[in-house]
């Protein structure tokens, strides 16, 4: 082969890989080179819309980062911060597992499915807050009625659940429970700051619009989180989450960070008071002396 020839075939091979790379960019790795290229051919045949400023959904988000949805600032801030906050973690989580064993039979992590990026589903991990067995329907009558309702969204956990755990509270209020997804953020399949991943009979129940939530990779805490929580309607919620997947930033990120701790605190006073007012609206039983009881 002559030394043109070479060089032709070498000019040739990078464009094509070159090419490849950037419509697996694009697309995702298992995107197939010719229906991938296909679309991307008909999406700059029709970028009008794009250039007016609207927003695509999934897959072509304008918010779409490479890397399942974590651009480099992101996973480097997830990283850094685990592993400068590891020695407060570990004993804090032998801790919350010693106590887990000790008050209740069963597992100490509970696993669940949820809806993550773009809609994806992983399996995503706490701390076992409830009793073996537990009706999962009770919570979703709960959720269905804030789904369609302008009222707060309140735990169950606020008028005393009988399915948790002792403790269980405590570690629900503070999100404790919830210290088992550094794993799915070491997994990349979170981050410390973004939407709360949902449940799937939860995603099926949102409107068109609404799912543009999913152009965020979920997280343990977020703008809803710092902006209200358990004060704020499913509505204002779902509100919060597009504003910080339209807007996610380094800066915002370290911000929400910074104010998560004041927003556990507030949530675990209000939790305390409502179990108040739950226990003082809640008649208490008399107990007769057994001789009463006799006669």
């Amino acid at each position: 082969m002559s030394g043109a020839n070479l060089e032709v075939e070498l000019a040739t091979t990078i464009k094509s890989s070159a090419r490849a790379g950037a419509i697996s960019w694009f697309c995702g790795k298992s995107a197939k080179p010719a229906s991938a290229e296909l679309y991307l051919r008909e999406s700059v045949a029709d970028s009008t819309p794009f250039l007016r400023g609207q927003r695509f959904m999934n897959p072509f988000s304008q918010n779409i980062e490479p890397e399942g949805g974590l651009p480099r600032w992101k996973r480097v801030l997830d990283i850094s911060f685990i592993l400068l906050m590891l020695p407060l973690l570990i004993p804090l989580a032998i801790a919350i597992a010693v106590i887990i064993r000790m008050v209740s039979n069963g597992p100490i992590l509970f696993q669940q499915e949820r809806v993550g990026y773009l809609g994806r589903r992983f399996m995503c991990l706490k701390f076992r807050t409830m009793f073996l067995g537990s009706d999962t329907g009770i919570h979703q009558g709960h959720l269905e009625h804030l789904l369609t309702s302008d009222a707060p969204m309140v735990k169950m956990d606020a008028k005393g659940d009988a399915r948790i755990i002792p403790f269980g509270l405590l570690l629900r209020s503070s999100g404790l429970d919830e210290l088992p997804q550094l794993i799915n953020i070491l997994r990349g399949e979170m981050s410390l700051v973004g939407p709360r991943p949902c449940l799937q009979y939860e995603s099926e129940k949102y409107l068109p619009w609404q799912k543009e939530r999913f152009n965020a990779v979920p997280g343990l805490t977020g703008l809803w989180q710092v902006n209200g929580k358990n004060r704020t309607t499913f509505i204002e919620m779902i509100q919060w989450d597009i504003r910080y997947a339209r807007t996610k930033s380094l800066g915002l990120d370290l911000k929400i960070i910074a104010k998560t701790i004041p927003a556990l605190a507030v949530q675990m006073l209000d939790t305390r008071k409502r179990q108040k007012s739950v226990s003082r609206n809640t008649p208490r039983k008399t107990i007769l002396p057994v001789s009463a009881v006799n006669q």
